[in-house]
């Protein structure tokens, strides 16, 4: 068995072995959709995917998934009791006398 090119053998293209990505840069896509999350924190993906089409991200649904998710985002599939997320819950403030609370 003669062996023409070093990869041949491998069974895979020369052009592949040093492929490097040409993705873009995503840090600024995933800010944007940290911050619409933290701001409205019922939203999910889908429609933080609506509202970024909105304000001219060029980002499809798969996307805006993949981003959503990595960076540690979801919402609860159960709605809690008192309709509210707890997420954007404040400390009580502290009572400074008798029946104040």
């Amino acid at each position: 068995m003669s062996e023409r090119r070093g990869c041949a053998a491998l069974r895979f293209h020369r052009s592949s072995q040093r492929y490097r990505s040409s993705r873009d840069d995503q840090a600024p896509l995933r800010l944007r959709i940290r911050e619409i999350a933290a701001v409205r924190i019922r939203y999910g993906y889908p429609r933080i995917h609506i509202l970024l089409r909105r304000e001219g991200w060029a980002v499809n649904r798969k996307r805006a998934y993949r981003l959503y998710r990595q960076e540690g985002l979801s919402l609860r599939h159960k709605r809690p009791k008192r309709h509210e997320m707890a997420a954007g819950r404040s400390e009580r403030p502290v009572a400074t006398r008798p029946n104040e609370q």
